[in-house]
């Protein structure tokens, strides 16, 4: 993995100093050692603070990582094509989670729109209120019937009929980071030498060990093997699966099934940090400055969902599931002759779908409830052997 990225220029360099002052009270507080877990939620979502709430932006060329939405309208259209035999039904609306720029949100109106499935509601939840102000923005430039479809929502609806959706949105659940050896397991977390925040390691709980220790029975784990799991993920996905009460619930990650996640090769686990489309491994550098996430064990959602009465729809790569959802009819209908849009499209697509961009990193796995539509995007290829 490369270095870590340029400096930042000084005034956001303060705001990083306050947040580890922050972080510092908490360490002192949990008595010298703070969880993982607890500091990347700290470093993400402190208010005024941390990443995602912070003010700075984080999305886009000028920012820190490109997501799907960001590359164009593409995505949008394909994932609405996707949508549209759930919202068919009656009362049937649309609840994005953790909605970034709004970009995705304003274009994937315009699409459902285009298609006459246009949903009762589009209903965000978004839990940072810096992230909130910039959706709001982007969806102000809306037509005012667009806009009046749109809410933004505090905590999950109950009884929701239609999709519930996330793009990029598991990866940002904080994790518990560890660290097996031969003679045991030590959960990582942040202390504190001097001024400065540590990485700390101390020997793991019972049951964190022998959970630890049956994944490295079962995967063939040999020396040290360091990695990290997603304590609140069952919880989340649980939550969402007690949300739906009928339609399709879609989320849509980079990711591996548990087998990949744990391979014996992955002995660094997945935790990556985003500064300037730079990525390191360094999670103390400039906390709130930079992006703190890991990829998702797709097999703990398949779990969670199935455990909480869902049906299983599918698990694909981004790039099937494109196919599947028609992206080759939504680009034939630009026009070849208006060559810049034409180029910018055909772009998209390959940042979409190609294996070396985000074609097969990213995954889509999907759920539903009392759904007898068939959800297109899952027809081209199964991976669920893959979980």
């Amino acid at each position: 993995m490369p270095g870590e990225p340029v400096q930042p220029d000084s005034g956001v360099r303060a705001l990083s100093a306050r947040l580890v002052e922050h972080i510092a009270g908490l360490v002192g507080q949990a008595g010298g050692f703070l969880p993982f877990d607890v500091f990347m939620d700290a470093a993400l979502y402190t208010p005024g603070l941390g990443y995602y709430s912070n003010g700075l932006l984080p999305f886009g060329e000028q920012g820190d990582f490109v997501t799907a939405p960001e590359s164009g309208d593409l995505f949008a259209r394909c994932l609405a094509r996707c949508f549209v035999p759930v919202l068919q039904q009656h009362g049937a609306s649309v609840l994005e989670l953790g909605a970034g720029s709004g970009r995705l949100a304003a274009d994937m109106l315009g699409a459902l729109q285009a298609l006459d499935a246009l949903p009762e509601r589009y209903a965000i939840l978004e839990r940072s209120p810096a992230m909130r102000a910039l959706q709001q923005s982007c969806i102000a430039q809306l037509p005012q019937a667009l806009q009046d479809r749109v809410e933004w929502v505090d905590e999950l609806p109950r009884d929701w009929v239609g999709v519930i959706f996330g793009n990029e949105v598991a990866d940002a659940l904080p994790v518990k980071r560890f660290h097996y050896a031969e003679n045991g397991v030590s959960e990582t977390g942040i202390g504190i030498s001097g001024h400065d925040l540590q990485l700390r390691e101390i020997e793991a709980n019972t049951e964190t060990a022998e959970y630890i220790a049956l994944l490295a029975q079962q995967y063939g784990w040999e020396g040290d093997y360091r990695s990290e799991y997603c304590p609140a993920l069952k919880a989340w996905v649980n939550d969402l699966a007690d949300s739906l009460k009928q339609g399709l619930l879609l989320l849509i990650d980079y990711g591996y099934g548990r087998a990949e996640y744990y391979h014996p090769q992955r002995n660094m686990g997945t935790l990556m940090c985003h500064y300037r489309h730079q990525a390191h491994d360094n999670v103390l550098w400039y906390p709130g400055l930079q992006d703190i996430t890991a990829f998702v064990d797709f097999t703990s959602v398949a779990e969670a969902a199935t455990d909480a009465g869902l049906d299983f729809t599918g698990y694909t790569s981004q790039a099937r599931f494109l196919v599947g959802a028609g992206i080759d009819q939504v680009i034939s209908e630009t026009d070849p002759d208006d060559l810049p849009r034409f180029l910018k499209v055909t772009g998209d697509a390959k940042r979409l779908m190609l294996p070396g961009e985000m074609g097969e990193r990213f995954k889509v796995i999907g759920f539903s409830r009392n759904l007898d539509h068939k959800i297109p995007g899952f027809d081209s290829q199964d991976l669920r052997s893959r979980l």
